[in-house]
């Protein structure tokens, strides 16, 4: 399979390769979750932590002005890479449980009252799912979901059934992190905009695998982790609209928040810097920042055919082993391959190929309204990434014939 760069030269740039687990060659398969980390991002930490760390944003002196110079530097190479308006609607968070948990909170609560409607979709990660429910309980609002179709497409006829004069939030995935559906963002934004409602996009397994235009999907906020884009844990980015965020009350109350401190009463900076109580992450962004780099260098465009070439690969190879069944065929998805075998439980195939060195994730992966609606308890995951190649499925395949074989299937 013949692809239009050098993917086995960029594979020599993460280091995780070179593992061994059960002595075999380690076939990382599990992406989704977290992907590893190539050498610049690695280096980059290291050389923040051991040579110019130090607090940020109210420092005088040299290593202090480097820190805030670096962390600030990513605000703006965030907001190239997604094309968002400026860097001041890019928000640092912990990542994007953090972030979903600051709209709703933030936004949801200010503006929300009894009755109000949010829609979610029945395919969404229990980040996207829980905070809208806290919110619910304490605003009086109710939470709406929108299904999919047993082969994980999801119809924009089916939100438009659901969207009534009280509908609010429309919050949405980028990309299923289960059945690899690549959701219309930019026409679930315009029938939320219709509606006068704002559009939430939880963009972990978009943002990694696709070039992302904040501008052409035309969503209010959107959200990711730098630990699936190749970068530290610990580190996300919330991304809202400029005009959105000056008139949202802080989430979060400390240091670096503020504008002036009385005992009884304070006032609040401006966005960003409002949404960003405390010390930061701070060599996490800025290695987050060296991730952003990585991937610029490469282009998303490139990163996005290669993945779907090994992607086309996997369920090629995946379909002639006895008794799988794929979750999620949708005509349109990326990043992941979701399955069952008829022989052997989820956490049994995880457990078994680990043997032979292969990593996939298996469980509910965070979605347990999915698994209901698609009458499953769990699912094997196989996930892809830069880093993957043909090959790897070759070995999963190989190793879930051993499954079958150790069953009796």
């Amino acid at each position: 399979m013949k692809t239009k760069f050098d993917y086995k030269g960029i594979r020599s740039e993460f280091p995780f390769l070179s593992r061994k687990v059960n002595q075999k060659p380690i076939i990382y398969l599990d992406s989704a979750a977290s992907s590893q980390k190539p050498q610049n991002v690695i280096d980059q930490l290291v050389k923040t932590y051991s040579q110019s760390y130090s607090n940020i944003h109210r420092g005088l002196h040299t290593l202090s002005e480097e820190a805030t110079n670096s962390y600030e530097e990513v605000r703006l190479k965030i907001a190239r890479f997604i094309n968002a308006y400026s860097k001041e609607e890019i928000i640092f968070t912990s990542g994007a449980t953090m972030s979903i948990n600051l709209i709703a909170n933030s936004y949801g609560l200010s503006k929300l009252k009894p009755n109000d409607e949010i829609i979610i979709t029945v395919a969404e990660h229990h980040a996207n799912i829980i905070p809208w429910q806290m919110l619910c309980e304490k605003t009086g609002a109710k939470l709406i979901a929108v299904p999919v179709d047993k082969d994980g497409s999801f119809h924009i006829s089916a939100l438009k059934q659901r969207i009534t004069k009280n509908t609010r939030i429309i919050s949405v995935p980028h990309v299923s992190n289960v059945l690899g559906t690549v959701f219309p963002i930019k026409e679930i934004s315009q029938i939320a905009h219709e509606n006068k409602a704002i559009c939430v996009v939880d963009g972990c397994q978009g943002v990694t695998h696709m070039p992302v235009d904040i501008q052409d999907l035309n969503c209010d906020f959107y959200v990711f982790s730098g630990h699936k884009l190749y970068g530290p844990s610990g580190i996300g980015v919330c991304w809202g609209r400029a005009e959105i965020l000056a008139d949202m009350p802080p989430f979060l109350g400390g240091g670096d928040m503020i504008d002036n401190v009385e005992i009884d009463s304070s006032t609040f900076a401006i966005p960003p810097s409002r949404f960003e109580a405390g010390t930061p992450p701070i060599a996490e962004c800025i290695a987050l920042g060296a991730a952003v780099d990585f991937v610029t260098k490469i282009g998303m465009k490139n990163i996005e055919n290669h993945e779907k070439s090994v992607l086309s690969y996997g369920h090629q190879r995946l379909a002639s082993v006895k008794g799988l069944s794929f979750v999620g065929t949708s005509p349109n998805k990326s990043g992941v391959i979701s399955f069952t075998l008829k022989s052997a439980h989820p956490h049994d195939i995880s457990t078994l190929i680990d043997q032979d060195g292969v990593a996939i994730r298996a469980g509910h992966h965070c979605a347990q309204p999915l698994m209901k609606f698609l009458n499953l308890n769990s699912t094997a995951r196989a996930s892809v990434a830069i880093y993957t190649e043909p090959e790897d499925f070759d070995a999963l395949a190989i190793s879930l014939e051993k499954v079958n074989r150790i069953f009796g299937a």
